[in-house]
């Protein structure tokens, strides 16, 4: 490389980057002069990466660096203080990142990483062995868990349910002795589901031939069996180990190793006199370690939830701290606030497999403690799905709250994660896409993303024990492709495939997973009676009125006609009431600018 260049790289190096298209001549400069070339500029480069993270506007610096990224520069093997970057990849990254060259630790010299110490805005290394370079791993097994299910309250006393845990197939149901049953959701004659089946006398019933099978899993008829002949042993369906706790049903994974009871969590808050809990449940469009690390991030609330109740407010968007109290094999956990509080009152916990809750402790007026829990059990269903339990309780509830109905309470929730989806949905498909772990796409910030790098660094420990997962500085890809669930095609497929099922036609009835009913309301027995008593109050309100017109037209009486089109007015205003409240639970949250 001539000098002349070296010399305008130091001096003006973004009009040189600009001047030379410098993704094309950027393996020209050394790293040595590289990283020379930086140390003039420390402030421009951290203030770059903070600006662009946090779509904050940065007059001076935006186009020259639009695709800039050291791995562009950087031989294909990376090593951090002479320890090679540990991946099952094969191929060489090629990641183009908007941001300071110092938020990639794995790609650059040990004089950058001090430089950015100093500023004391990104996660570095949580451990001596990260720091080395060394990966540790922990033995673990995905199948030895207990994995949420369902609330208690809301499974079907006369129907199966048809739920996953990752790829596995089950149907949850209540047999004739009431005690909860869980089976592999197959029929052992053909594979049709058993979830789409129904219950006869308290047995299971496939609805392709009718084969029936009790709390066991034996099959106990058959109707195509001849009188005479005994039905094979064969002829019996998986069973899973399920358990009830604290208003939740919990399934034992494995088929080989008996359930270990010990492994159910616990939570202390909810068994304290006087707690009182609103719980929901959700299924979402994408994978569950996206969502917890959503779950775990408070500090996107004032922007993405601004005033979507009273305590979101964007101009509260501030930096936090985080104090990490404990790292083990299975979680960690720790306290967080506002930089500025003298003592940081939320305590965070994640526990294996997918449990994630928040706990608060303060003093009423009274003196006496009360508590406050946010419990968010996360259950993997598959690819790019997850479904989540959220229980949120306390030992005082404000007086306001009691006059409201639940349903608004889970509409809000409804609410508050389709405002988050459009952005967790396009996360979902670029780690599928780049396939590198998220240290390689990743700015995590000190003061907001503490909790999503300890949870990726905890996947790195275990994650081999699972069938696919992406962490820190390693990742597993799925072995088999994601398996897409098409909906029936046509009006007349739709309403055939909905109506038996789900008893309505009609958008509200379609199934698709991003649609609020089918994500919520159908798991919900609270919500389902609500929005059938609105719909039949509405119905018997349009019909009242449209009799009332016709009075108010055939009367003589001039009163009469006030009397009679007041009234008709007043129940047009209640179908109008009614139409409103079954839209709030059932139709998605669209924001403003994103309206026609």
């Amino acid at each position: 490389m001539d000098k002349h260049f070296a010399r305008q790289w130091l001096s003006d190096p973004l009009n040189l980057l600009s001047q030379y298209q410098y993704p094309h001549l950027l393996h020209r400069i050394p790293l040595q002069v590289f990283s020379t070339g930086l140390s003039f500029f420390p402030s421009l480069f951290s203030s770059m990466a903070l600006s662009l993270h946090l779509s904050l506007p940065h007059k001076n610096f935006s186009s020259p660096f639009a695709s800039f990224s050291p791995a562009t520069i950087l031989p294909t093997t990376i090593h951090i203080n002479s320890h090679p970057l540990k991946s099952i990849h094969s191929k060489p990254y090629h990641l183009k990142k908007c941001h300071a060259v110092a938020d990639a630790p794995s790609a650059i010299p040990p004089s950058l990483d001090a430089e950015d110490d100093a500023h004391g805005v990104l996660i570095g290394p949580s451990s001596e062995e990260e720091t080395r370079g060394d990966g540790v791993v922990v033995g673990y097994d995905w199948t030895e868990e207990w994995y949420p299910l369902y609330l208690t309250k809301d499974v079907p006393d006369d129907a199966p349910v048809g739920l996953n845990v990752f790829d596995k197939q089950l149907v949850l149901y209540i047999d004739g002795q009431g005690e909860l049953r869980c089976h592999e959701d197959r029929c052992p004659h053909r594979l049709a589901k058993l979830s789409e089946g129904q219950l006869i006398d308290g047995r299971l019933e496939c609805l392709y031939h009718g084969w029936q099978f009790e709390g066991e899993g034996k099959c106990v008829k058959i109707p195509q069996l001849p009188a005479n002949a005994k039905i094979p042993q064969s002829a019996c369906v998986k069973t899973y180990e399920v358990k009830e706790s604290q208003g939740v049903v919990w399934v034992w994974m494995s088929l080989k190793t008996p359930p270990n009871f010990k492994k159910i969590p616990w939570f202390e808050n909810f068994s304290r006199p006087g707690f009182q809990d609103t719980s929901t449940i959700h299924e979402l469009p994408y994978d569950h370690s996206i969502l917890l690390e959503n779950l775990m991030d408070p500090a996107h609330i004032p922007i993405s939830h601004d005033r979507t109740d009273w305590t979101a407010k964007r101009e509260d968007a501030q930096a936090l701290r985080f104090e990490v109290t404990e790292r083990t094999h299975r979680g960690f956990a720790g306290r967080w606030g506002k930089e500025k509080d003298k003592k940081l009152l939320s305590f965070l916990r994640f526990q294996a497999p997918c449990v994630l809750s928040n706990d608060i402790e303060f003093a009423d007026e009274k003196g006496v403690t009360q508590y406050f829990t946010g419990l968010f059990l996360c259950r993997p269903t598959g690819q790019g799905k997850s479904m989540i339990i959220v229980r949120f309780g306390a030992t005082k509830r404000p007086q306001m709250a009691k006059l409201i109905p639940k349903w608004y309470f889970h509409q809000n929730a409804c609410k508050i994660f389709e405002q988050d989806m459009g952005f967790l949905s396009s996360q979902n498909e670029v780690l599928m896409k780049e396939k590198v772990p998220t240290k390689e796409l990743y700015i995590n910030l000190k003061s907001s993303d503490t909790w999503v790098a300890e949870y990726r660094k905890w996947m790195d420990k275990v994650g081999h024990g699972m069938p696919y997962y992406f962490g820190h500085t390693t990742i597993s890809l799925p072995e088999v492709p994601a398996v897409v669930e098409h909906a029936p095609a046509g009006l007349v497929a739709g309403v055939s495939a909905s109506s038996p099922a789900k008893g309505g036609i009609g958008t509200m009835h379609a199934p698709n997973v991003n649609n609020r009913y089918f994500r919520h309301v159908i798991h919900c027995k609270g919500c389902t009676s609500v929005v059938k008593g609105f719909q039949s109050w509405k119905n018997a309100l349009s019909a009242i009125s449209l009799a009332l017109t016709a009075l108010a037209i055939l009367a003589s009486g001039r009163q009469w006609k006030t009397f009679l089109l007041v009234s008709a007015s007043l129940c047009f205003a209640g179908v109008y009431a009614c139409s409103t409240a079954i839209a709030m639970n059932t139709t998605n949250f669209i924001r403003t600018h994103r309206r026609l």
